[in-house]
């Protein structure tokens, strides 16, 4: 079974050919296909989703318990709030920031920060804990929410530009599948989601799990 570190340095090699492709550079001040989102602020959201993990092993490792991944997201103040909140307005600056070098610099940096992290996560022990913001979670646990954030924005920043959305490893979208699921079945309970997925006549509006 491949790991999830291996499977995060998976699917970020894949968000690193697509920061590349020449749709990103042409469509870069173009507005995307998220409101209020530029492709340049899309891409360097994307690439942020990779390039933070350094940064954060680099932090002193928190001696608090962690979060359980399902409880960081139930708990997510970012799920539900609307575009205009200051959470989402920051979100979007901070992408714009990261893309501010351009989109061949800011390809160049992911592929340096994926180079980089190849030697760093092998050598992480099991049990080592990340801090970002007010939230602590596993190493594992985060590296999933990265993936995650990652696949979701892959296929916005494709959609956006006109090209095909990556195919992730199966491994990859088994993960994130499962995670959505188990969120979706937490917001909407289990029947919502079975109904959605097996009888669409009876099946809700939406099954949303972020």
């Amino acid at each position: 079974m491949t790991s999830t570190r291996q499977l995060f340095l998976d699917v970020a090699t894949s968000a690193a050919a697509l920061l590349r492709a020449p749709a990103v550079a042409t469509r870069w001040n173009a507005d995307s296909a998220l409101p209020k989102f530029t492709v340049s602020g899309l891409a360097g959201h994307l690439a942020w989703q990779v390039t933070i993990v350094s940064r954060l092993l680099a932090d002193h490792e928190p001696e608090v318990k962690p979060t359980s991944l399902l409880e960081h997201y139930t708990q997510a103040v970012w799920i539900g709030a609307s575009l205009d909140d200051d959470l989402n307005v920051g979100i979007r600056q901070i992408g714009e920031a990261t893309a501010a070098g351009g989109p061949d610099e800011l390809a160049a940096r992911v592929e340096a920060a994926i180079e980089e992290l190849n030697g760093l996560l092998p050598a992480e022990p099991a049990g080592r804990i990340v801090r970002m913001a007010s939230f602590v979670l596993s190493l594992d646990d985060f590296l999933t929410t990265r993936i995650l954030e990652i696949a979701v924005h892959s296929d916005d920043l494709a959609v956006s530009v006109g090209v095909p959305t990556p195919e992730l490893p199966a491994a990859a979208t088994d993960a994130v599948l499962v995670l959505l699921t188990r969120l979706a079945a937490h917001r909407h309970g289990p029947t919502a989601v079975l109904r959605a997925l097996s009888r669409p006549e009876r099946a809700p509006a939406t099954i949303a799990g972020i």
